[in-house]
């Protein structure tokens, strides 16, 4: 009786350990295939997603972008700022070119208080005024040339008409009031004439 329970037990254990064997090997296949599935997704985090890559790609080239309008943001002030001082400073040149003038002016006023010499004080503002001419000439100023030449609007400004005294003179500057001048080819102020009709 003893091995008849003796040969059962033996039986039950022998069953027990193949029920263990083979739940082992399910539980190990089971894991394998879960770290097989994990193992695969790590490799698929390693491939980068093309939608990332191309987010990456647009925030790269954005910032590229946001820095190139900066800078030229910054070129743009700074190149307003200096045509600002440009023209702010241009004529400060020809200034200071007219100011020995001005010198000569106020010691012409006081020589001329004491002095009784008509010619002398003619002789000195002919001076002057050849100085002045002469800054103004360098600085490409000039007086234009409209005595008896035909009229033109592009130059000249008509302040009145009169009669012709003859028949050559007919629509032509017989008489300027006030001179025109040009720097460097283009009008600086209409020369106002009288026109014979």
């Amino acid at each position: 009786m003893n091995n008849t329970v003796n040969t059962e037990e033996q039986s039950i254990n022998d069953n027990n350990t193949d029920t263990s064997e083979a739940i082992d090997g399910t539980v190990n296949d089971a894991e394998n295939a879960a770290l097989g599935s994990t193992a695969g997704t790590t490799g698929q985090e390693t491939a980068k997603d093309p939608l990332t890559e191309l987010q990456e790609k647009c925030d790269m080239l954005n910032d590229k972008y946001l820095r190139l309008y900066s800078d030229f943001e910054n070129y743009r002030r700074r190149t307003a700022k200096e045509k600002l001082d440009t023209v702010r400073h241009s004529g400060s040149q020809i200034f200071k070119e007219l100011l020995p003038v001005l010198d000569d002016f106020e010691r012409a006023i006081t020589a001329n208080e004491n002095d009784n010499d008509i010619e002398s004080i003619k002789e000195g503002f002919k001076l002057i005024q050849n100085k002045l001419q002469h800054i103004l000439e360098t600085n490409g100023v000039k007086a234009m040339d409209v005595m008896e030449k035909p009229f033109d609007s592009t130059y000249h400004e008509a302040i009145t008409n009169i009669p012709a005294p003859s028949n050559d003179l007919k629509g032509k500057v017989i008489d300027v009031a006030e001179k025109g001048y040009f720097h460097h080819d283009a009008v600086l102020r209409y020369a106002k004439v009288i026109v014979a009709q």
